[in-house]
Order: structure tokens, then C-alpha cells, then sequence
């Protein structure tokens, strides 16, 4: 099938769904799976054996993982303690709504199908399935999620982006299903969407490095 391979279709069917956003590149990743006759699973779009603890454990996971990135791991990379691209939604309750759907839904779902669970089979199929090109597709596939954050967020976005597309893909290898990257991706968005709008981004980056 030309859509799984990597002749003219299948990269540009690469193309289409890496760089058109994440909602446009999530449907693009469904019709892709159809056309091409891809299985869910190969995706990671499975039944989790236990749905209240995926839920659970990815909020509190994901909380708790943006707390360290902002307290501890941005520090040490040397971010500003202040998310520029995004200030504007400190105390802005109007835009307040859009962005938490566009975390959860374009972020927490979106990013995942796209830059976990497609981009895997697309480098699994090309790497093979040895425990080397396991690793090489979590680290190649990490490195791209951070060049797609770097046009609007910049370097440390895209450092952020780096290490949380290590930690997501692991859970994904791991696991072998989107559900709990999904949740984790998705409270891990939320947390840094709220220390925006509290205007807690600098106290956070404090806790530890003055």
C-alpha cells in the first residue's frame, strides 16, 4: 500500500500530518490509518486494561512532572522563569476556555496520536523493531516534537518539548497504548496553562534556584 511506504504518497502523507497543526493532523492520521489499512493498535489507540487508574495516575503524574520541569529542569537549562509566548493568559479569563480545549484536545490528544503514536510506526516501519532503533525512534522522534515547538515558543520551548517528548514516548514504548501519554500530555499542559493564569510561573521557578 503507497500509503505505508515511503515513496512520494507516504511522505507526503508524512508531510501533511507532521505540518498542518494538531487537529487537521490528528483527522489526517485517522484517514491514514483507514486508507492504508492500518490496524489501532499499531498506533497505540487500544482499550487501557484499567480506565480509573490511566485517568488517575496520568493527572497526578502529569502535575507533578510540569512542577519539576518548571522547578527544577528549566531552571537548570537556564529558561526564563516567565513562558513569553503565552503571558498573555495571566488572569485573561476570556481566553481562558479556548486555551484549556486546545491543551487537551489539540495538546493532550492531538500531539500524541501525531508525535507518538503515528510518528512511531511510521520510524518503526523504516528502523525495524530492534532494541537499538527503539531508542534511536524515541530520540529522533523527541527531537522533532521539539524543532515543531521552537517558530513559537523558542529554544527553551523547544528543550521542554525535547524532554517531555523522551518522557511521553517512553510511557508509549512502554505501554505500547496512547491513553496514558494522552492524560499525562494532557494534566502536564493544563498545570502550565494554570501557573500561567495564576501568575505562579516565577514562584514555581524559585522553589529551589533563587
Amino acid at each position: 500500500m503507497a500509503l505505508r511506504g515511503f515513496g512520494p504518497a507516504g511522505l507526503l502523507a508524512l508531510l501533511a500530518i507532521l505540518f498542518t497543526g494538531n487537529l487537521i493532523g490528528t483527522g489526517l492520521v485517522l484517514v491514514w490509518a483507514v486508507r492504508s489499512h492500518t490496524p489501532w493498535r499499531s498506533l497505540g489507540i487500544r482499550r487501557p486494561r484499567r480506565w480509573i487508574r490511566t485517568v488517575t495516575v496520568g493527572l497526578l503524574a502529569g502535575t507533578a512532572f510540569k512542577l519539576l520541569m518548571k522547578a527544577v529542569v528549566m531552571p537548570i537549562l537556564g529558561a526564563d522563569p516567565m513562558n513569553s509566548a503565552y503571558h498573555y493568559l495571566a488572569g485573561n479569563s476570556a481566553r481562558l476556555p479556548g486555551i484549556l480545549f486546545a491543551v487537551i484536545v489539540g495538546g493532550g490528544f492531538g500531539e500524541e496520536v501525531i508525535w507518538r503514536g503515528y510518528l512511531f510506526e511510521r520510524l518503526r516501519k523504516l528502523f525495524g523493531p530492534s532494541p537499538g532503533a527503539r531508542l534511536g525512534v524515541l530520540f529522533l522522534a523527541a527531537v522533532l516534537f521539539g524543532l515543531a515547538h521552537y517558530s513559537d515558543q523558542g529554544v527553551a520551548g523547544a528543550e521542554q518539548a525535547v524532554v517531555t517528548g523522551l518522557v511521553f514516548g517512553t510511557v508509549f514504548l512502554a505501554t505500547g497504548e496512547l491513553w496514558l501519554p494522552m492524560v499525562l500530555h494532557a494534566a502536564f499542559d493544563v498545570t502550565a496553562v494554570l501557573l500561567i493564569y495564576w501568575n505562579l510561573e516565577s514562584a514555581v521557578a524559585h522553589w529551589f534556584f533563587r
